[in-house]
Formats: structure tokens, C-alpha cells, sequence
């Protein structure tokens, strides 16, 4: 295992299969090591949907590093030191919500990358390279090597963008959230529908036309449709996250013993 290497950005440029669970509540470092318990490739820290902490998020970011797991984590918005805090602190990736097109790509890219690619400021000993030490140039050419950049596509606008986010250097991933997207088209939750079928489309042919990987997120414990989503070409998927993962079995597990017949 070696610090600061992001096996999920070696694995979407193999063309393999990367699966990623969503941390939503959670708190404490051990998600890290429970993820990867499970065979999740990555975690990403959800900052946009609930109240973790800066400090709290990098304290998970380093366990993930720690057991050989990426570490990601959407920011809550295009403030570039929301991303680039959570970057210095441990995060291997950021998903950047809604970028409606080129130039909102380009602008993650300026804040996100050393030069000469973007304008991120140079930190020098980070968590994401174990603090070895090593000449400023090394850190900057490692820090863009490993760092995943997920622009998400989450607006009607943004699919018919897709083409322009997806050419931009220095984005890596283009990603749907399929949630918002099916939402702002007012089908919400109807993932399969016609107008979904064609977004997913869209994007994945624009991340193929510029040899970038594609995610989705929001589309879980439907075999059949993910399937269908990786025969497009997707490759980054949102297995679940640690709430629906509790709430799954703790339901299921409730409605067991609710069956059992009393004395």
C-alpha cells in the first residue's frame, strides 16, 4: 500500500469498474476502514447534504489513505477553497456539484490544479503524499498526477453542455447526479425513464469523444439498470451510502421480528 497513489483514478483509466460509497452521517475515521472492509474502491465524503465538519472530513479522508481506499468528497459549492481546503487536507478527489458548463469546468480546474495547468496554491508536506519529504516540484507534479477531478452534471443545461465540460483539461471524470438531474426534469426518482436514458447517453458519449471516465450516483439496488449504465460506459458508481445502508437493514431486520408470534 502506498500513501498518496489514487488507485480509483489508475483503475476509471484502465476502463475498470470503480464502486464508491457515499458517507452521509457518519463521523468518525472507522467508515474508512468499514468501506474498505466491504471492497468499496473509494468513499466520498457528502459535505453539500448534511453538517460534517472540515476537521471531521479530514480526519476521514487520512484513514481512507491509511487502508488503501480513495478518498474523495463533494464540496458544497464553487468557492475554490472549499475545494482545495478538503484537497490539502487529505482528500484524494473532489466532485464539484453543478457545473452547468465549460467555463465552470475550467474554473474547477484553475482552482484545483498546480500550474502549469490551474493556479491551486502550493502547500508544500501534504497527508495525501504521508509527509514525506520531497522538492516543492515533486509535490506539484504528484499532486496533479493523483488528484480526481469529478465535474457533476445535474441540470438539463449541463447534459446539453456535456461535450464542453468533458473537453476540458484537467476534468477527469464527468459525473451525473442522477437525483437533482431527474428533478430539475421533473421525473423525479424515474431514472429509467426515456429523457434519463437519453442524458445518460448524451454524457457518456461525450466523455468517450474526450477519452474521460463517467460517474453516477443516486441509482442503487437495480441490477438490471447498472448493468445497462456500464454497457454505456460508465465505470465510477455510487454503491450506496452508510445511511441507506443502515436504514436497509435496519428495516428489514425490524420487520423480522415484528413477524414473530408472541407467547
Amino acid at each position: 500500500m502506498s500513501i498518496g497513489v489514487n488507485h480509483t483514478k489508475r483503475k476509471l483509466a484502465a476502463n475498470e469498474l470503480v464502486l464508491a460509497m457515499a458517507v452521509n452521517q457518519m463521523r468518525t475515521p472507522n467508515v474508512a476502514m468499514i468501506a474498505a472492509a466491504c471492497g468499496f474502491d473509494a468513499i466520498y465524503i457528502d459535505l453539500e447534504h448534511n453538517p460534517t465538519s472540515l476537521e471531521t472530513a479530514a480526519g476521514i479522508c487520512v484513514a481512507a489513505l491509511g487502508v488503501g481506499i480513495t478518498p474523495i468528497a463533494r464540496v458544497t459549492s464553487h468557492d475554490p477553497h472549499d475545494a482545495t481546503r478538503i484537497l490539502d487536507c487529505g482528500a484524494l478527489g473532489v466532485m464539484v456539484p453543478h457545473i452547468q458548463n465549460g467555463k465552470k469546468a475550467c474554473d474547477v480546474v484553475e482552482a484545483c490544479r498546480y500550474a502549469p495547468l490551474g493556479h491551486r496554491s502550493a502547500a508544500g508536506a501534504l497527508p495525501t503524499m504521508g509527509y514525506a519529504s520531497m522538492p516543492q516540484a515533486e509535490i506539484n507534479r504528484r499532486g496533479n498526477e493523483e488528484t480526481l477531478l469529478i465535474a457533476m452534471i445535474e441540470t438539463p443545461e449541463a447534459v446539453e453542455n456535456a461535450d464542453a465540460i468533458a473537453a476540458v483539461e484537467g476534468i477527469d471524470t464527468v459525473h451525473i447526479g442522477s437525483t437533482d438531474l431527474s428533478t430539475e426534469m421533473g421525473i423525479a426518482g424515474e431514472y429509467k425513464h426515456a429523457r434519463m436514458r437519453a442524458a445518460f447517453e448524451t454524457v457518456a458519449a461525450a466523455a468517450k469523444k474526450h477519452g474521460k471516465s463517467m460517474g453516477v450516483g443516486g441509482v442503487r439496488e437495480d441490477l438490471e439498470f447498472q448493468t445497462w449504465l456500464l454497457k454505456i460506459g460508465v465505470r465510477y458508481l455510487t454503491g450506496g451510502s452508510d445511511t441507506g445502508y443502515i436504514l436497509s437493514a435496519g428495516r428489514a431486520d425490524v420487520k423480522r421480528l415484528r413477524e414473530l408470534k408472541l407467547s
